[in-house]
């Protein structure tokens, strides 16, 4: 009895073995119907834009650096790019000549009024499908609210974009922490960790911004702390320009050298970051902005 079970076993063992090669190819394909990718890949920057005014002398008023940021832009080509301390008069003239370019933002006054932290996004690959703002105070709900003791309010814009191709999605958080008030900057940090804990954990997360501290600050610590954000200069596979800051005030080319890497790109989730560089171009003496732009090339795992 027990030899005629050897057939039968064999019999057995080679349907599975067959059945098991089916599964997987049609797991694949229904994979690849759904339209879903396990991979994203992003260019996703950090500009400090330089308000307009009218007390930055030539060759740095609005009007003469226009022309070398949308050059800057296009060469580069980032897909997401957070801005700090733009007018919406430098919203509208980017958007006019960087056409596939669209916004999200609001003047940190209310309406148009005010500096915006607005993202912009390459409209042609991504779609905002959730965004919302908040302000870095007690009262985060109330439009042009301080309560840290910084004299001009601080802001936060957010989005939740959605990849057209892959269909896979994926947050940025957009922002200008104070210049003045170290209380306020570490107040905020705490805030918008508190933030976004009501994000969707699943999905990819980057904090892009201004952050007006050194990378050795209490804010940074606070966002880089176990379980919250990296800081994708330290986790990139190559770094370019690791000599130089991001601050050069208009007049010096090293931004101030290494401990004053004030604009940051955070990142929290399934991220691989191939490379990081500081962008410092300048020509005939004229610099684009008074900060110098920072852009991570990175990969979504989903």
């Amino acid at each position: 009895m027990k030899k005629a079970l050897y057939p039968i076993l064999l019999v057995m063992i080679v349907i599975m073995l067959v059945d098991s090669t089916l599964i997987g190819p049609s797991n694949v394909l229904a994979s690849e119907k759904s339209g879903q990718s396990t991979k994203v890949d992003l260019k996703i920057m950090t500009y400090n834009l330089r308000y307009l005014n009218d007390s930055d002398p030539s060759p740095h008023t609005w009007e003469e650096r226009l022309p070398a940021i949308k050059k800057l832009i296009r060469r580069e080509r980032p897909d997401i790019i957070g801005t700090q301390e733009v007018l919406y008069q430098q919203l509208t003239d980017l958007k006019q000549s960087l056409k596939h370019y669209d916004w999200i933002g609001l003047g940190r006054e209310g309406g148009s009024n005010g500096e915006y932290a607005a993202i912009f996004y390459d409209k042609k690959q991504y779609s905002p499908i959730e965004y919302d703002h908040f302000w870095l105070s007690d009262t985060p709900e109330v439009i042009g609210s301080k309560t840290w003791g910084n004299n001009i309010p601080r802001m936060v814009t957010w989005a939740k974009f959605v990849d057209k191709k892959s269909k896979q999605s994926f947050y940025v958080v957009n922002t200008h922490f104070d210049h003045e008030s170290a209380n306020a900057r570490e107040k905020s940090a705490a805030l918008i960790m508190k933030k976004i804990n009501n994000f969707d954990e699943s999905l990819p997360i980057f904090l892009t911004g201004d952050f007006n501290t050194s990378p050795d600050s209490i804010p940074h610590q606070t966002l880089t702390s176990e379980g919250a954000f990296s800081d994708l200069w330290d986790t990139a596979k190559f770094r370019f320009n690791e000599k130089l800051g991001t601050f050069n005030g208009f007049d010096d080319p090293t931004g101030g050298g290494p401990d004053n890497r004030i604009d940051w790109i955070l990142g929290k989730g399934n991220i691989y970051t191939h490379k990081i560089k500081i962008f410092d171009d300048s020509k005939n003496g004229q610099f684009p902005s008074d900060h110098y732009p920072v852009m991570a090339d990175v990969i979504l795992s989903y």
